[in-house]
């Protein structure tokens, strides 16, 4: 449901007359901020869409909501109407009146998005008790607006590190979606999907949902706390699991590296075995793969946050800021402080 804005719009989630009311339909406010996923937003709404169709009754009624009446541009150019704006909503008063789910689908740079009439939008309908859900960059908008306390959560992967260095009180976790209480969390694009089947499970039941990834092809529901992506570096399947399983090990133990004998140790495999399928799969040694993946961090939190250029060295394993700088030129041709310099001021602010 999408119908052009109107001033009346703030009724728009009251249906005293429609059959399916009393515990039936699940109202559902999407509110768009401007850069947001084109491919998160649908991924989000099309089950909703064929769960009411394979269902033949409406179980799902949702509209697009604005920070005012204005179409929203998303990242990829192509722009959407909305429904309702965010003052329309706060006017409703109460949760009976409003909608059942809040459901936010922010892009980048998501920063520039966190605003006090927002962030007030956000706390009242929390403290009406709304179910909020957070699309990808998202996540960032409901710790920015101290909504997240110490919850689990999660962000889209690019964003992990960045929000775990200025996000001190939520617990982020590296999962596709995760529900904690009154707030949901998902990592984004496709990873929406997820979440959306979740949903339909628990409102309209296993078979529907399992219908529902039937209809759209998709092999399966996945689970929440399936991690995002494959490790880093590998892009194609029937690897060794020794090799998968010692990629993830590095991934977790970036402020704090292991030598390589541990880490074959861990794995169950010697020292020479491991050498050998770092260079068979990915052409290099182990330890030059580990130091990537230290400095691909250490990038993210300099694009991301404005920590000091000491503080993102010692995050990212290294015991002095020249040693860190050095390894960073060598990989990426530029050094951090060059780098920092391309951020613009308003990236990482928070409210730790």
């Amino acid at each position: 449901m999408n119908a052009p804005f109107s001033p009346n719009a703030m009724t728009a989630f009251a249906h005293p007359d429609d059959p399916a009311e009393a515990g039936q339909l699940l109202h559902i406010a999407v509110l768009a901020l401007p850069g947001f996923s084109h491919l998160a937003l649908h991924a989000y709404i099309e089950p909703l869409r064929i769960a009411n169709a394979l269902a033949k009754e409406p179980l799902f009624r949702w509209q697009v909501v604005g920070m005012d009446s204005q179409a929203v541009i998303g990242a990829n150019g192509l722009s959407i109407s909305v429904d309702a704006t965010i003052e329309a909503l706060n006017a409703l008063g109460s949760e009976r009146a409003g909608p059942n789910q809040l459901v936010i689908v922010a892009g980048e740079p998501v920063e520039r998005q966190s605003t006090p009439d927002l962030n007030g939008f956000l706390r009242t309908i929390a403290r009406r008790g709304v179910a909020i859900s957070a699309i990808g960059t998202a996540t960032w908008l409901l710790a920015q607006a101290g909504l997240l306390a110490d919850s689990r959560c999660t962000i889209h992967w690019s964003r992990l590190a960045a929000f775990s260095e200025v996000f001190r009180k939520p617990r982020i976790r590296d999962s596709l979606f995760v529900k904690d209480g009154q707030y949901s969390t998902c990592a984004g694009e496709l990873a929406a999907f997820d979440l959306a089947v979740d949903l339909v499970a628990t409102h309209a039941g296993a078979f529907i949902a399992q219908e529902v990834c039937r209809h759209a092809t998709v092999a399966g529901q996945r689970s929440g706390s399936n991690r995002q992506t494959g490790p880093s570096g590998i892009a194609f399947t029937g690897v060794s699991e020794s090799l998968i399983a010692a990629i993830r090990i590095m991934e977790e133990n970036i402020e704090f590296p292991i030598s390589m004998i541990e880490l074959s140790g861990r794995v169950g495999v010697s020292r020479r075995q491991l050498e050998r399928l770092f260079a068979t799969c990915l052409g290099v040694p182990p330890a030059k793969h580990y130091l990537k993946l230290r400095i691909d961090h250490a990038r993210r939190l300099i694009e991301g946050t404005r920590l000091p250029m000491v503080d993102i060295a010692f995050a990212s394993g290294f015991v002095s800021a020249s040693h860190f700088s050095k390894c960073f030129r060598a990989i990426h041709r530029i050094s951090p402080q060059q780098l920092r310099l391309t951020v613009p001021a308003w990236v990482g602010r928070g409210i730790g």
